[in-house]
């Protein structure tokens, strides 16, 4: 399988108007925003658990890194409300589930097979002033990628050279990126060299976004 897999081409899109996927779990399914690979995938997703819904225990051979979009997610290691960013790097193993249910934004097979740095944090708490009406914090930097979480005031601008490509996911509000607008669980890709500006709107904005780790995007090693 493969969706928007071209990495040398711009995507958006508003992953709310896309349909849910039934999961191989009961309970649990995704909106597949890219993919290379069918159950084993290098793969980008909004990925939604029932109330009671859980995987069976696995092992993250690529890694797995997510953010808790909704609700609050739960294995062995926690229960992570919302606004909490989680890396698992490979070699990490985890029964997930949601006992209440939640929803996730989710990225598979997108580490260096050497990462073994694990870790989890509330993205809020890491948040420090950059400016009029912006905030930012840096959840996670190796020499492979650089990602940040961003708080913007109305009408305040985020702009970057985006180099390596770049992703950027709208947690609340929204923003104008050219003449079109995303709002809440609004998904954008940029292709290394295109450069990024997006304005926040009436309601100001919360942004996730990570830079870099475009030129490394291949299949999973099966």
């Amino acid at each position: 399988m493969q969706i928007n897999a071209n990495f040398a081409e711009p995507v958006m899109i508003q992953a709310d108007q896309l349909p849910w996927v039934p999961s191989p779990m009961a309970g649990v399914e995704r909106r597949m925003l890219d993919r290379i690979g069918d159950e084993v995938a290098r793969a980008t997703s909004i990925v939604r658990y029932a109330p009671g819904s859980s995987f069976s225990p696995h092992t993250h051979t690529g890694g797995e890194e997510f953010i808790v979009l909704e609700g609050v997610f739960q294995d062995e290691h926690g229960d992570f409300p919302a606004g909490s960013y989680v890396r698992n790097p490979p070699t990490t193993a985890h029964q997930p589930g949601s006992e209440a249910g939640c929803t996730l934004f989710v990225k598979l097979w997108q580490f260096d097979l050497g990462d073994r740095t694990q870790f989890h944090k509330v993205m809020a708490d890491e948040l420090a002033p950059a400016g009029d009406g912006l905030s930012t914090a840096t959840l996670h930097q190796d020499a492979r990628e650089t990602v940040t979480y961003h708080h913007l005031d109305a009408g305040v601008s985020l702009e970057s050279q985006a180099p390596g490509g770049l992703e950027l996911l709208v947690l609340a509000g929204s923003v104008m990126v050219g003449d079109q607008e995303l709002t809440q669980h609004g998904w954008l890709r940029l292709p290394d060299g295109v450069k990024l500006k997006a304005v926040s709107g009436e309601q100001g904005a919360r942004l996730w976004m990570k830079t870099g780790h475009l030129l490394y995007a291949q299949p999973p090693e099966c």
